[in-house]
């Protein structure tokens, strides 16, 4: 039958709101250790098989599961599924903060782009997941929402314009504002030396 257009009956009319992600892992203790150290996220309850951790009011946010029955992944960076998940930071001045933090332990985004609504660093997780960090260049999700459904310049490049975060600690240093920074990104003014070939996850096994 026909699907009638006018019922709408297909989407819930109150929408239920992302709670958490679920991860099965092979490295339980080094997953948790990460997760801790990259956004803040610690356990709730942790068990010898599993671990549930939240860096804000929820009981959690991001679940790891060791069970026995689990398998190292094959060609896990080319296979269909979860790309990465996102934390968002309030402002530029945090987000760069935040990099240099974790430059600073030895932990560095694998890709970095700006892609108009965010300027997003991309790591791995020690399971080959991706983890974005990113802020929001407008401020505002309102305003970002519009602009991403909007724009022609979000539909002609939705990936964006490759940039070296040094570089941006570097602009920042000279005084340059976010506004100008992001600016001189989505220019390209900041792109690394050797830009990634593609945005596919590192391998890791």
């Amino acid at each position: 039958m026909p699907r009638d257009h006018r019922d709408h009956r297909d989407t819930p009319i109150i929408a239920p709101k992302l709670h958490h992600t679920t991860f099965l892992t092979l490295k339980l203790d080094e997953m948790v250790e990460w997760y801790r150290t990259v956004a803040g996220l610690v356990p709730v309850h942790y068990a010898e098989s599993a671990a549930w951790l939240t860096n804000d009011e929820a009981n959690h946010r991001i679940a790891l599961i060791a069970h026995p029955g689990i398998s190292r992944p094959v060609n896990k960076s080319t296979s269909a599924g979860l790309h990465h998940t996102a934390f968002e930071y309030p402002t530029f001045e945090v987000w760069l903060d935040n990099y240099i933090r974790l430059r600073d332990r030895g932990i560095t985004p694998f890709m970095c782009l700006d892609h108009g609504i965010t300027m997003s660093m991309y790591y791995a997780d020690p399971e080959g997941n991706g983890v974005e960090i990113q802020f929001d260049t407008f401020g505002d999700w309102a305003v970002s929402k519009e602009w991403m459904w909007a724009a022609g310049e979000f539909a002609e490049n939705p990936i964006g314009e490759w940039f070296d975060p040094e570089k941006l600690v570097e602009a920042r240093a000279q005084g340059l504002p976010q506004s100008e920074i992001h600016e001189g990104a989505r220019a390209g003014k900041y792109r690394p030396e050797h830009p990634p070939a593609d945005v596919l996850l590192p391998e890791i096994y």
